[in-house]
């Protein structure tokens, strides 16, 4: 099966703290960065649905870093695979 990912993956660890309704906030771990996206592990992110939107923080940097709107695109036992969305694609 061919990779058809638009953007390529670079593993990279650090902690991020994820917001949603179900659950709160929690801090995570991510596992991998590209452009488009982030994979989060976390074993509460496994219970949202493909399409859910999150909120996401990188932790420990030397300045506060944004908050960006996310959108779960997969989900497994490990945690999600989340988009990020534009400004003009949040809800």
């Amino acid at each position: 099966m061919a990779n058809q990912r638009q953007f390529p993956r670079t593993p990279m660890k650090c902690r991020i703290k994820i917001s949603h309704p179900s659950f709160g906030e929690l801090i995570a771990q991510t596992r991998d960065l590209s452009d488009g996206g982030v994979y989060v592990r976390h074993p509460e992110l496994a219970a949202l649905e493909p399409g859910s939107q999150v909120t996401g923080q990188v932790q420990d940097l030397p300045i506060e870093a944004p908050i960006l709107q996310m959108e779960v695109m997969r989900v497994d036992a490990e945690g999600a695979g989340l988009r990020f969305l534009g400004a003009d694609e949040s809800h």
